[in-house]
């Protein structure tokens, strides 16, 4: 039996095999692994604890103490959780599965030493270390980067033993082929311009922008070429503050001008 074109999927913008999905996919996945890891070594959770499997000897005037992050764990429990409905032969759950080992990754490949200093007044005569996750913020952008330079597929199909099989491969061949770590898609995105409620799109208009931006804030990207309207606003803030000893803080109130710039 031949597989369906559009296998069934999440409504909205996550039922299209776009690069938005793929960034979803995968910061989900990595947000499980990271939420399970951070649990283990809180102690919030009786199923597991500290990675006790230290890499590589101490090294110079440090040594080895704390609660080293057991990532890897993190990472088995997202693949079970994560990936147990994306078992089917067909392309989406193909993507679905690479997108979502991305995200898991990230983490393993951005763990890091992180120190503290003992000794008498503030000195490091002694320093432990253990190995720690990164600031989830820094693992999302590091996956928004990932979904700024996806890579487009295309959908093979092949028999094997147990039938049709979906398979994804790069569509242009002269770019870099997508390693594990790298987002993939076969959908285009739908015009987020404008108002969409199937994709559950809002359109921009009346989003604020930069004006002096060229990235994807700025009022000629987000304002997909329609221009911007500009209104100046009144807004009441802290100023002229001051400390006083011993212990609190006066600050007067001033009103300061500032332009708004939004999409027509």
């Amino acid at each position: 039996m031949m597989l369906h074109d559009k296998p069934c999927g999440p409504p909205g913008i996550l039922g299209i095999a776009t690069r938005e999905s793929a960034f979803v996919h995968a910061i989900a996945s990595a947000g499980v692994a990271f939420a399970v890891t951070r649990s283990c070594s809180e102690g919030t959770s009786t199923m597991c604890g500290c990675d006790s499997h230290h890499k590589g000897p101490p090294g110079e005037g440090w040594k080895w103490g704390g609660c080293s992050e057991d990532a890897e764990f993190g990472v088995l429990v997202s693949r079970e959780f994560a990936d147990a409905r994306e078992n089917r032969p067909d392309a989406r759950s193909a993507m679905n599965r690479h997108n979502n080992e991305a995200g898991r990754t990230t983490i393993l490949d951005h763990m890091h030493l992180r120190c503290k200093c003992h000794g008498l007044s503030g000195s490091c005569e002694v320093k432990t270390c253990w190995w720690a996750q990164p600031d989830f913020r820094m693992l999302g952008d590091y996956l928004k980067d990932k979904y700024d330079s996806a890579s487009e597929m295309v959908v093979e199909k092949h028999r094997e033993s147990r039938g049709w099989v979906e398979t994804l491969r790069a569509k242009y061949a002269f770019f870099k082929h997508p390693t594990e770590r790298d987002l993939v898609y076969y959908e285009g995105s739908p015009n987020f311009c404008e108002p969409n409620p199937e994709t559950g799109s809002f359109g921009t208009r009346e989003r604020v922008c930069n004006v002096s931006s060229h990235g994807i804030e700025g009022c000629d990207l987000l304002c997909c070429g329609r221009g911007h309207n500009t209104r100046t606003e009144k807004r009441k803030e802290k100023c002229h503050c001051i400390f006083h000893w011993c212990c609190y803080v006066s600050c007067q109130e001033c009103v300061r001008v500032y332009d708004v710039h939004t999409c027509k």
